[in-house]
């Protein structure tokens, strides 16, 4: 065999073996992204029970406004059956859960002995717990998406990716009526 085929060779499997060693590696982020979105997607739908459970507490005292926030969780995503599966739905879950807790809190405002109940307590409780585990669900989901979106796009994971039709992936957005509610350091320090 001469040096020149050797060679080749070498170069064959060496490239062979990149390409195989970068494929398991993109399919192993895009299972990992996939994960993440399931798991969001449960902690959601957690979430929206215990939006539902704070809105049934809140029927005894304020029956039309809680009926009315039952029924537009339940129409709207909870429990619905819909898949969160891309970012953009779980991004769309996330402002409705924020606009139902909203409405929920004003009702609880106007019933102060409400938010003393041990009901109440025990469901404001779960839904703490599961804003908790939405939030990191996003961080891990947000943090695998970059790793994946380094290997799409620097080079030359890159020709794998394009051959095998992976694509960039979206990252989840930062809730922007939570942050909202962020005291605004700018103003505080000017004082």
């Amino acid at each position: 065999m001469s040096t020149a085929l050797i060679i080749i060779i070498v170069l064959a499997v060496i490239v062979i073996g990149y390409f195989i060693s970068t494929q398991r590696s993109l399919v192993n982020l895009d299972e990992m992204c996939k994960n993440a979105l399931s798991q969001i997607e449960v902690q959601l739908n957690s979430r929206f029970d215990a939006v539902i459970a704070l809105a049934k507490t809140a029927a005894q005292y304020a029956k039309h406004e809680s009926e009315t926030i039952i029924q537009t969780v339940q129409a709207r995503g909870g429990n619905s059956g819909t898949a969160a599966n891309t970012p953009a739905t779980i991004n769309e879950q996330s402002d409705l859960l924020t606009q139902m807790m909203g409405r929920l809190n004003v009702v609880f405002e106007r019933y102060p002995e409400l938010k003393a109940s041990e009901l109440y307590v025990k469901a404001q409780e779960g839904q703490k717990q599961y804003e908790e585990n939405v939030r990191m669900s996003r961080m891990i989901y947000n943090d695998t998406a970059t790793k994946m979106n380094r290997m799409v796009r620097q080079w030359p994971s890159s020709i794998v990716a394009s051959m095998l039709h992976f694509d960039i992936k979206d990252y989840l957005k930062v809730d922007s009526e939570e942050k909202k509610q962020y005291p605004n350091l700018d103003e505080a320090f000017k004082k």
